[in-house]
């Protein structure tokens, strides 16, 4: 690893200090300008080549007021705190020290084997006169963008305290186009609208779809990454990094001037956040270029997380899998064994005495059927979900008490399962849901993760569907952030990777801790199912979703139909069938899903050989071509095997791309097999038209591809053998 740090300046803390302070980025095309506004309010802007991304913009934060103080015995009086306290202006400028770095380093698994860190620092001191309390502002410069965090070190005059709100300001040089979904503490499943900065309260009520927890805070509030594009070509995105014991960042627009401030997420009591010095807040961030492709390549938001946390990292691998899930999501069949009881209580319901529905989908001869199909084509893992008791009543209820992860329904035998797949080659993946019952997973933890160690799980996908309890706190607020980190770390201990739904966005933390392989946090497949999504949808995801680390979007559906599952729902899948499989290549994740029945996937089992085939952890990333909303063309070079992957995603208009091979080895021949959409495919009349050719590619090759309306391509490539001499170009 090749790392420099190098101290350039550091004045004594308390010297006088220029009033403004400037930090460039390292190739210079990035100008940061640190300054203290009239009544000593620290602002900042930032410009790129010359041009305006952060008009001057204010930082800081408002505590909460202090409460007086009660003696030992005497009567407690409950009251409103005294009024807020500012830590946002009244400063003067202390020490400024600067640095710059430049590194390698190496993710467990990603998009690249190695990624470079480089950037300048300045870390500015600031002393609030009137109480004497030090505050640092941290900024790091990269070549991409911007990240700086709060850092409050210890002090007598500031050691516990409560934020009111966090003041930071991000004041937009126009009224640039976004790419947006609401303001919520609680979900993140919308749909994407793009609309003008000017349009958002107009188009907010319709863009507010029900959800099964929800709590939007604002007419003008949208949440992060929000990305962004200016009239005169500037793409901008604003994100966080390192949720780490803090609240999660939405922004609230004030329409007129077109500037943003941060707004966490809520405790029950209205609250942000708890500190204690020594402590920081998370970076915030702002990705910007003159090239959308710049911003879906940008590894800003992972070198500003702090390096692996685990020493041994082999027993962290990317999974291939499928799921006894699109029957359940569709209605096919149910979570829940039996019909017979209006409620349950766990340890008192005895289900031996129960009839079973008929409809239960975790069922032994079920999965087995899944386990052959999936064994048979070569994946990692097949999760199930409804296998343990309490799905009876488990939602909408707020109950404390509502699973064990423990114990079986009586027709799923957790044993022989699990030795039936193990003899097969393959694992079952564990199905954590909590039903948003905090409290009870964490007294569930430790015994549900040692019966994962008992039968060979290495993986869970866990869930929070529903409000959370204890009652009034928020899927984003700092006490949950805290418990989905101390499930990952737990998880950890058993050597068990997680993937997390209805958590919070990532920020990166993945790189920390990589057992961390995936996040739903965001509008999957399952809403294919629920009314569909915008065919836009795909070609958004990987410019704000995806910044903070890989989703698990559970991809590959080949029916489109869901009544041809379950005719009692007449939702339509919104993709054609090529679009479904430029997914796996498109939206990045170390952790992929085949979704679809195992009898859709026989009948088109020529396009099922591209999700065989694709690869889950790359050495390279080349983002080929890229547009917000448009289209997204991503090519990517395997790290076993050396062979390369496309895949290309449109939104609802036929498009015909210009696919380059410039990242193919010179003097090399190779053979490309294309997924395309066919001439008449379309995702609302003809989604499951596609063509497969095979031909010969090079270096200077140039290929035209067609997408369909909703459609895309898949293109798997491989170097040519003395075998595949008769091959034609492809064409």
């Amino acid at each position: 690893m090749k790392k420099i740090f190098l101290y350039i300046s550091a004045l004594l803390a308390g010297a006088a200090c220029t009033a403004q302070e400037t930090l460039l980025s390292p190739d210079g095309r990035l100008r940061l300008e640190f300054s203290l506004a009239d009544g000593g309010r620290p602002t900042y802007t930032l410009d790129y080549k010359e041009r305006p991304v952060i008009l001057p913009s204010g930082m800081g934060l408002e505590l909460r007021g202090e409460a007086p103080k009660l003696e030992f015995g005497a009567e407690i009086r409950k009251g409103e705190p005294g009024r807020p306290v500012s830590l946002y202006d009244g400063f003067t400028l202390g020490q400024v020290a600067r640095s710059e770095s430049d590194q390698t380093w190496r993710p467990v698994w990603g998009e690249q084997a190695e990624i470079r860190d480089r950037y300048n620092e300045m870390a500015v001191t600031l002393r609030q006169a009137a109480t004497g309390r030090d505050m640092t502002i941290r900024f790091r410069l990269y070549d991409d963008g911007l990240g700086f965090r709060y850092e409050f070190p210890e002090q007598e005059s500031l050691t516990y305290f409560v934020i009111g709100e966090e003041k930071t300001q991000f004041a937009m040089a126009g009224d640039h186009t976004a790419f947006w979904i609401p303001g919520d503490y609680d979900t993140q499943e919308y749909d994407y609208t793009e609309s003008k900065l000017s349009q958002i309260r107009e188009l907010m009520p319709g863009a507010i779809t029900p959800n099964s927890s929800q709590t939007p805070f604002s007419p003008t509030g949208v949440q992060t990454a929000l990305q962004m594009k200016s009239d005169d070509g500037l793409y901008i995105n604003i994100h966080e990094a390192a949720l780490v014991d803090y609240a999660c960042m939405h922004l609230d627009l004030d329409d007129r001037n077109f500037i943003f401030t941060s707004h966490l997420t809520p405790d029950a009591q209205g609250w942000k956040g708890y500190m204690q010095a020594p402590c920081h807040t998370p970076w915030r961030t702002v990705t910007v270029s003159d090239d959308a492709r710049d911003i879906l390549a940008s590894k800003l938001i992972l070198n500003l997380n702090e390096p692996c946390a685990y020493d041994d990292t082999s027993w962290i691998k990317p999974v291939k899998y499928m799921g006894v899930w699109w029957e359940m999501i569709t209605g096919k069949s149910d979570w829940a064994y039996t019909r017979d009881v209006p409620s349950v209580q766990l340890g008192v319901t005895d289900y031996a005495r129960c009839r079973p529905s008929g409809r239960h989908g975790a069922e032994n001869e079920n999965v087995k059927r899944y386990i052959d199909f999936a064994a048979a084509h070569g994946f990692d893992q097949l999760l199930v979900e409804g296998w343990n008791v309490g799905w009876e009543d488990w939602f909408g209820h707020t109950k404390d008490y509502v699973f064990d992860f423990v114990t079986p329904y009586p027709d799923f035998d957790i044993a022989a399962l699990n030795e039936y797949a193990h003899g097969k080659g393959i694992r079952l993946m564990m199905h954590h849901e909590t039903s948003a019952s905090v409290r009870n997973y964490e007294r569930h933890m430790e015994a549900a993760y040692r019966l994962m160690d008992k039968y060979g799980y290495n993986s869970v996908k866990s869930g929070y569907v529903g409000d959370i309890l204890p009652r009034g706190e928020h899927h984003y607020g700092q006490w949950m952030n805290n418990h989905y980190l101390y499930a990952v770390r737990r998880a950890a201990d058993h050597k068990i990777m997680v993937n997390a739904h209805e958590a919070v966005r990532p920020t990166g933390l993945c790189r920390t801790y990589p057992n961390l392989i995936g996040n739903e946090s965001a509008r999957g497949t399952e809403y294919q199912a629920f009314g569909g999504s915008k065919p836009h949808h795909v070609t958004i995801l990987p410019f704000t979703r995806l910044q903070g680390g890989p989703m698990d979007y559970t991809p590959g559906i080949f029916v489109m139909d869901v009544a041809e599952v379950n005719p009692g729902n007449h939702s339509h899948v919104n993709a054609t069938l090529a679009n479904q499989l430029a997914l796996y290549v498109t939206m990045y994740s170390p952790l992929q899903m085949a979704a679809d029945l195992p009898e859709h996937y026989e009948k088109y089992m020529d396009a099922f050989r591209f999700i065989e085939d694709v690869a889950l952890d790359w050495e390279e990333s080349r983002y080929l071509l890229a547009e917000p909303g448009d289209y997204i063309v991503v090519a990517r070079k395997a790290k076993d095997t050396g062979e390369w992957f496309v895949g290309g995603v449109t939104d609802e208009n036929r498009r015909t791309v210009t696919l380059p091979f410039d990242y193919l080895d010179p003097g090399k021949e190779y053979v490309a097999t294309l997924y395309a959409d066919a001439p008449d495919a379309d995702y609302q009349t003809n989604p499951q038209a596609y063509v497969i050719r095979t031909g010969k590619v090079r270096q200077r090759t140039e290929l035209d591809v067609e997408m369909a309306r909703g459609g895309g391509f898949a293109i798997s490539i491989r170097e040519a053998t003395d075998a595949d001499r008769k091959l034609c170009k492809l064409k």
